[in-house]
């Protein structure tokens, strides 16, 4: 029989060969991976978009949910007591930081008195209003009807001090001597409107004792109305 020896490859030579019909094994690529990953990838990134579209839309409604509140439909003086034509119904975003009152409240508001000077288009608050009168026990309302040349520049309204000071007419058989003229302390509780003469009504607070005698002065027209000092007592002479 004849033998023959079948050299053995050496480093370096030709890389070994597979035995001829047996297929080489074959090993996926990543390119298929990442092919099959991608559908995944995909399908997580629409979930994270419709998420983040649903808590704006979630924030946003939150935001803008609308609430009714109490506004001023016109100027109201402080002191002046509030009617329901003075109030309206808005409709404002919600915030914390703003209190004003529930439209559920208007019932309630009317016939309060305005703390302060409330201006047309302001939201109404807790702190605007209040139920205390600004004429207290013991007062009397006399109405003083007076002349530009016999108020204060200043704009008058209601809760403002003021002095009536009596102006009788001098007489050459009275004494040269200076005297200390009348006056009278009292609260304004009430401003009307000027008429086309330029006289205007001022309803003042004064004391029972004064009242009758501040009546006296308006009626002889001999008197002047200036602002009291800060501080004040309360209505009298």
């Amino acid at each position: 029989m004849e033998t023959r020896s079948i050299p053995t490859p050496s480093p370096g030579s030709a890389a070994y060969q597979p035995e001829p019909g047996r297929p080489a094994p074959h090993t996926p690529s990543r390119k298929l991976g990442a092919r099959r990953r991608r559908p995944a990838v995909l399908a997580m990134a629409v979930a994270l978009i419709a998420a983040g579209g649903l808590g704006g839309a979630v924030l946003y409604n939150s935001s803008g949910q609308r609430i009714a509140v109490l506004a001023l439909a016109r100027d109201v003086p402080m002191g002046q007591v509030i009617t329901a034509d003075d109030l309206v119904v808005a409709r404002i975003a919600g915030d914390p930081a703003l209190r004003p009152l529930d439209a559920r409240d208007l019932s309630r508001t009317v016939g309060l008195r305005a703390t302060t000077d409330l201006w047309h288009g302001a939201m109404l608050t807790r702190a605007d209003v209040s139920a205390d009168p600004i004429m207290q026990p013991g007062l009397q309302v006399a109405g003083v009807a007076a002349k530009r040349s016999q108020l204060p520049a200043t704009r008058l309204q209601p809760g403002l001090r003021v002095q009536i000071v009596y102006t009788p007419e001098n007489r050459t058989d009275q004494a040269t001597l200076p005297r200390t003229p009348e006056t009278m302390t009292g609260t304004v509780s009430a401003v009307g409107k000027a008429d086309t003469d330029g006289v205007q009504v001022i309803d003042v607070a004064v004391g029972q004792a004064d009242a009758a005698r501040l009546a006296v002065w308006v009626a002889s027209g001999r008197f002047q109305v200036v602002l009291a000092p800060r501080g004040g007592a309360g209505g009298g002479s």
